[in-house]
């Protein structure tokens, strides 16, 4: 998977253009003499295979090079702004996963009636809303008119909300209409009369009986959403003048810089892998069928 993401990224970015181009601008006249120098001493004169071959033998040993503007090592600017992405992204999916599990639940218990209407309707509107344009509005909103929270960086727990807000609100739409759904169809189930009759309240049988047997799909979900999360922030990192990858993804591209935006995929792909086989390994902890399978 990883080797399959390199290698097209790899090739996808070098049709964008000439980094040595991008290099000598604003260096007055230069000839093509001079931008061969520049692709020599940045490896560009090799052929594509070659260049790709010699990044996966860094790969190998953690080295994913230098980058092309200023030679500061490729691992460096990682791993200074991956905690900034992990950070957003553990903030956006703690927000959805607390807001939308009791949203769900009293969903699924009120089917039909004004509870569950008004949950449905919210989570639809909160879908309908384009990630850039709900971060640009709380910017607006919160910033810039009441001055209650900073527009942009990352400077205290205040400049988590906005971020975590935004990539939660549009989590917590989606993940309250499959919390709805599974328990819906949990609730149905012949154990859960059983735990009726034997008179638990009704708190136990929610989220001690239900919620534990339906956690299943609820998980995967939730893994594949935070995977969904690692590749798709680039934008609210963007709005928000957020320094983590995405961030660093999006000045590689725009400056042409392979090494980066390389070792940036390379990252998120090994990240997105990872959690595949954490959600794998949830599975028996939280039912005991499968173990035993």
């Amino acid at each position: 998977m990883v080797i399959a993401v390199t290698l097209i990224v790899s090739f996808a970015i070098r049709l964008t253009g000439d980094p040595a181009v991008m290099l000598a601008q604003g260096a007055g006249s230069i000839t093509e003499a001079d931008l061969e120098r520049i692709r020599e001493a940045l490896g560009l004169n090799q052929s594509f295979l070659a260049q790709y071959i010699g990044f996966l033998r860094g790969l190998v040993v953690g080295d994913f090079g230098r980058s092309f503007m200023g030679g500061t090592p490729v691992s460096d600017l990682i791993g200074r702004a991956l905690p900034a992405t992990l950070a957003l992204a553990f903030a956006s999916l703690f927000v959805s996963i607390v807001v939308s599990i009791p949203l769900g639940i009293k969903a699924a218990v009120s089917r039909g009636r004004w509870p569950d209407q008004m949950i449905r309707i919210f989570s639809l509107i909160g879908l309908s809303f384009p990630n850039f344009w709900l971060a640009i509005m709380l910017v607006l909103l919160l910033s810039i008119t009441f001055n209650l929270l900073p527009p942009s960086g990352m400077e205290g727990f205040s400049s988590f909300i906005m971020p975590a807000a935004t990539m939660g609100i549009i989590l917590t739409a989606t993940n309250v209409r499959l919390v709805r759904t599974t328990m819906l169809d949990t609730l149905r189930s012949q154990y859960i009369m059983v735990a009726r009759a034997k008179g638990l309240s009704n708190t136990v049988v929610l989220y001690k009986h239900a919620l534990r047997n339906c956690s299943i799909p609820l998980i995967t979900y939730f893994g594949l959403q935070f995977g969904g999360l690692l590749g798709g922030i680039v934008v609210v990192e963007r709005v928000f003048n957020w320094p983590g990858l995405g961030t660093l993804a999006f000045e590689a591209v725009s400056a042409r810089d392979y090494p980066v935006l390389q070792g940036v995929i390379t990252v998120l792909s090994l990240m997105i892998i990872s959690i595949n086989l954490l959600v794998d390994i949830a599975y028996g902890l939280v039912d005991p069928r499968v173990r035993k399978e």
